[in-house]
């Protein structure tokens, strides 16, 4: 009965899907329902808001992507991308992949870490997933 399968994905926008009940759109977390490695990924789609300015060197400008679980980007319980900033205002992305291990109830989430100076804006088409493994 194909009834039975609807539902699995559902498109919460345009062009974005999401299988089970682990994703909070609202809060940007993914909770674990079960105990277990999870391979997760981030693509992120960024664009600086604003030029920088003339007195900022490249020195320092850097953004570092990380998915964290429980909110804690130290030691051994996150995944991290590092991406050296140009000058220019074009777009760009930077991605962030790994596997982490969560226990059952356990969340993580995407964080950005920007010494660039100037705000920037992530853009419609980032996404972020996480996939059990196993147990």
């Amino acid at each position: 009965d194909s009834s039975s399968n609807s539902g699995l994905f559902q498109p919460e926008r345009e062009r974005m899907f999401h299988r089970g009940p682990g994703l909070n759109l609202t809060s940007g977390r993914y909770t674990a329902p079960l105990a277990g490695y999870y391979a997760f990924s981030s693509t992120l789609h960024i664009v600086r808001r604003e030029p920088r300015r003339k007195r900022q060197g490249c020195r320092g400008s850097r953004l570092r992507v990380l998915i964290c679980v429980q909110s804690c980007c130290q030691h051994n319980s996150h995944l991290e991308s590092v991406s050296r900033l140009e000058s220019s205002g074009d777009p760009f992305t930077i991605s962030v992949t790994g596997t982490l291990y969560l226990q059952a109830g356990q969340y993580a989430s995407v964080f950005m870490d920007n010494t660039a100076g100037s705000p920037l804006t992530v853009q419609s088409g980032s996404g972020f997933s996480a996939v059990l493994l196993g147990v």
